[in-house]
């Protein structure tokens, strides 16, 4: 678990692309050795839960299994940890390529499910001429998952001191003692795995499992975070790739040597994308609830307004700094949320400028992506409800990147950060920048580069020019960092763009399945625009 913004971020990643359910199948014995010599993946049914996510007429092309890896790929006497797999059947097997493993980012997005909605981003010939497979990666989902709680009050309680925007001395403080709070019961009841969760552990994971499905090279598909994974094996095992697509990339070098630096210009990322979700209200004018009267100028009188104390709706219900700021950045992950967005904030602006008009009376449903949950959540649950999260999320990311500044110095951080970045500087400063430096587990192996490996064609790397949570300015330095890379930009609001551009869709089908790379310098549109605008060229 995370703070409010982190939820929230990670929420609006992974959720529009997974399902849940749990497979029922034997585990297989532990794998051999890394270089290939591996037990092969015994593939069986799924279990009622997961098929009934899947349409009737399907059930037939998917099957689950179970694959044990070592938790240390250095040191068999720590033991070893099941992975979950999924996969869809290729629907022309008789002229199958390979598997085709994906992952959603996250870290901490389960992956298992992602088959099933593959024909949302992937366009039939891949559905044709590959078998999907989806895994958990270690430490994740049903993949024996990392938890630091025992209960779901020991991790509310903790959890709900931090702000997503402290202010005042008091969250600030707050803020910072849960985060150690946190550390705390994760150094008492996460386990071995807690020291092993870097991206470096996942690839290896990941190799074995091309192995164990009889790949000699892998095929793969990472969003957002599982852009790192897919760098991440590129350089450590180049010669084992035939086809990688990186959508929504991380700037893999910043990432994994400066992890202060890059979450700053996660801020800046996100700060860019919303001015231009307001240029581009404002010039569809009536076209956007929010377009009329200086959208820029109304955003920064709320974002003021709610830092002097929440607005109070007529129902009772309250909008804070904390919902307003996390319910805008998790709108901007999809260009279909933009017209919503503006629709609420010109609601709350209204609100916030005549509280007493009777013309004037939504209810904390009208504004669900800006509305914190009631306070007393918590009491929903019966005492020592069991805990069923996973923590991954920080696992992954403390042993990634690397953070050189004490605790103490965060607030500090955050004021510098908010000056430059008003919106989201403050906010991303006490999300990993607080929580790592009092994280319980340090690995020392992860991977750190060299980036430049060559593999035999090249990476094909996806960027949007207006993408809030990796900045295009980060898929190009993929593309560059690399040793054989395409960068394919996009001309889109929203994180990642696969399924929402059939143009995209369709240069990676060409190039998954017959390895042709789109040409040079091209830039793509999506297929539907904010607010209705026709697509630009």
């Amino acid at each position: 678990m995370v703070n409010a913004w982190g939820r929230a971020m990670l929420g609006a990643a992974v959720t529009a692309l997974l399902m849940t359910g749990v497979p029922a199948v034997t585990a297989t014995a532990a794998p051999v050795a890394e270089n290939g010599a591996t037990t092969a993946v015994r593939w069986g049914d799924c279990d009622e839960a997961t098929l009934r996510q899947i349409p009737a007429d399907q059930h037939d092309r998917y099957s689950c299994a179970w694959f044990r890896v070592p938790v240390d790929h250095d040191n068999a006497e720590l033991g070893s940890i099941d992975l979950a797999l999924l996969r869809r059947a290729a629907d022309s097997p008789e002229s199958k390529i390979g598997s085709l493993f994906l992952n959603p980012g996250g870290p901490g997005g389960a992956g298992r499910t992602m088959p099933v909605v593959a024909d949302r981003f992937l366009d039939q010939p891949v559905l044709d001429r590959f078998d999907i497979i989806g895994f958990d990666p270690r430490g994740v989902g049903q993949s024996h998952r990392v938890q630091c709680f025992a209960t779901v009050e020991d991790a509310r309680e903790v959890l709900g001191s931090q702000s997503t925007v402290p202010l005042s001395r008091a969250e600030i403080s707050g803020t910072l003692a849960a985060y150690q709070d946190y550390a705390g019961f994760c150094r008492r009841n996460a386990g071995a795995l807690l020291e092993h969760l870097s991206t470096k552990n996942v690839v290896r994971d990941l190799d074995l499992l091309r192995a164990a499905v009889g790949d000699e090279r892998l095929n793969y598909v990472g969003f957002s975070y599982g852009t790192l994974i897919g760098a991440t094996y590129a350089n450590m095992f180049p010669l084992k790739v035939r086809a990688m697509v990186l959508d929504g990339n991380v700037d893999p070098a910043l990432r994994t040597k400066d992890g202060l630096r890059y979450d700053r210009e996660r801020a800046q990322g996100f700060e860019r994308v919303l001015d231009a979700f307001l240029t581009e209200c404002e010039r569809a004018g009536d076209r956007c609830a929010f377009g009329a009267d200086q959208p820029k100028r109304k955003f920064a009188a709320l974002r003021e307004r709610l830092r002097r104390g929440p607005i109070t709706l007529p129902d009772g219900n309250r909008v804070t700094i904390n919902s307003f700021t996390s319910g805008v950045a998790g709108s901007l992950y999809s260009a279909r949320t933009l017209p919503d967005l503006a629709n609420v904030l010109q609601v709350l602006y209204d609100i916030a400028h005549a509280p007493s008009n009777p013309d004037v009376s939504p209810t904390a449903r009208d504004l669900q992506p800006l509305f914190d949950p009631p306070q007393n959540a918590r009491l929903d649950a019966l005492p020592d409800t069991p805990y069923t999260t996973d923590d991954s999320y920080f696992g992954v990311n403390c042993a990634d990147k690397v953070f050189r500044h004490r605790q103490d110095g965060v607030p500090e951080i955050a004021a510098e950060w908010e000056r430059e970045s008003p919106n989201f500087g403050r906010t991303q400063a006490f999300a990993d920048a607080a929580g790592c430096p009092a994280w319980p587990a340090r690995e020392g192996d992860a991977y750190r580069g060299p980036w430049n490996a060559s593999t035999e064609h090249p990476v094909l790397v996806i960027g949007n020019y207006h993408d809030p949570a990796t900045q295009y300015e980060f898929s190009r330095r993929m593309a560059d960092q690399l040793g054989f890379a395409r960068l394919l930009s996009v001309d889109a609001f929203g994180h990642c763009i696969l399924g929402q551009s059939t143009a995209v869709d369709k240069a990676t089908a060409d190039y998954l399945v017959d390895l042709v790379t789109p040409p040079p310098g091209r830039v793509y549109q999506p297929d539907e625009r904010p607010f209705g605008a026709p697509p630009a060229g």
